[in-house]
């Protein structure tokens, strides 16, 4: 994947870690609690990868579809194990795997939740930003991962992102910069033809 040559930290907000919690085992908690819990480890893991990559997300595996396997996966092992007893997601067949980019991704395990600004005001944490640019080579998808504190006075919206690029950082900055400053082929926005719209996991969609 090609770098994504944006920068979202103009007027950002410094990163606030998601305050930590003992978790319980998912055969104790509601449908409601596990979700949350999901959210808020979701957002632990990507926020730390801004800091420094975990050695478990392999290098080879880090891109921007990487990234969000690599939180979700995660959050489920400290959630929900027994979900990862099948594989999470689904590949191009619409069969269980371990693997899918970013295309797929979107097209076999996340929804569209549309792309105007009253959907960007009420996503959640673990919902994706999507982009499709095009290029001689053939288009190029690019995911963001949304991170949403509960409290939403307490923090601004954030996309966490890896730009693609081979050896790079996650990047991470506030999703209404983004809407308002970055060039417009970046930004959700309607106006923006290369804006695939806001997405949600399957499985959250209840």
């Amino acid at each position: 994947m090609r770098v994504l040559m944006l920068f979202l930290l103009l007027h950002a907000a410094p990163v606030t870690p998601v305050a930590a919690a003992s978790l319980p085992t998912s055969e104790s908690v509601s449908p409601e609690t596990r979700a949350r819990l999901l959210r808020r480890e979701v957002a632990q893991v990507a926020l730390a990868q801004v800091r420094a990559p975990d050695a478990a997300w392999q290098p080879a595996q880090r891109d921007c579809a990487g990234l969000i396997r690599y939180a979700y996966r995660t959050a489920y092992r400290r959630v929900a194990s027994e979900r990862l007893s099948t594989p999470l997601w689904k590949n191009t067949r619409g069969d269980p795997s371990d693997f899918a980019d970013a295309e797929t991704l979107l097209v076999r395990n996340f929804t569209a939740l549309g792309r105007d600004t009253a959907t960007r005001e009420a996503l959640r944490t673990g919902d994706v930003v999507a982009f499709r640019q095009e290029h001689d080579a053939g288009p190029v998808f690019h995911l963001m991962l949304v991170v949403r504190p509960e409290d939403r006075a307490h923090a601004p919206a954030r996309v966490v992102y890896h730009p693609g690029e081979a050896g790079a950082s996650v990047r991470t900055g506030v999703l209404e910069s983004l809407a308002t400053e970055a060039p417009l082929e970046w930004r959700p926005v309607p106006a923006n033809a290369a804006f695939l719209g806001f997405f949600r996991f399957k499985e959250w969609m209840s």
